[in-house]
């Protein structure tokens, strides 16, 4: 219904994503979409251009995925009470991520930032503090992760309250906003 919407806003998101970023491509060592953790050897964590943004490439600082760690809940239209950052940004899991090791780099992780931390996750409100936990990403920052889903936020949600990026396929795989038990809410 408003998917078209939706993507050709995505369409615009990355567009100013990718001319903010400057000409610098310094970031893009051993960036690419591999890495899923599932069963074969993982990644050695590299320090490089791209932890020292965030953990994401160049565009980093522009991000909405933060680094408080903070997960909390709020009322999102119809979805109901659903995680959010600090922000009060509507979180995301991915389904293409293993378990909890992200497969969400460079384009993907621009769209869609990882939820990361410096320390120990925080909940709030009716988020489970049980339910929070971290993994490392393949470029050495620390995501947080919800009954075991890496978090994201979504480049095209921009302020509170919004949540654009509910039950969209993107990136190869589908996106979902969590409720505090670590379910999908129902469409």
């Amino acid at each position: 219904m408003n998917r078209i919407t939706y993507a050709l806003a995505l369409v615009v998101v990355l567009a100013l994503v990718v001319a903010g970023c400057g000409s610098s491509s310094d970031s893009s060592t051993g960036s690419a979409y591999g890495g899923k953790g599932d069963g074969g050897s993982k990644p050695a964590a590299e320090t490089s251009e791209a932890s020292a943004k965030g953990g994401y490439g160049e565009g980093a600082e522009a991000s909405s995925g933060g680094g408080d760690g903070i997960v909390s809940a709020a009322k999102v239209g119809d979805l109901g009470t659903i995680l959010v950052t600090s922000q009060g940004l509507t979180l995301y899991d991915f389904h293409k991520d293993k378990g909890s090791t992200s497969s969400c780099y460079d384009a993907c992780a621009a769209a869609w930032p990882p939820l990361l931390t410096e320390g120990n996750p925080q909940a709030q409100g009716p988020a489970d503090r049980s339910m929070l936990g971290t993994t490392k990403r393949k470029d050495g920052t620390v995501q947080v992760t919800y009954n075991g889903w890496p978090l994201y936020t979504y480049a095209g949600d921009q302020n509170p309250g919004e949540a654009n990026g509910n039950d969209i396929d993107q990136f190869g795989a589908e996106w979902y906003a969590l409720q505090p038990n670590g379910q999908e809410p129902e469409d």
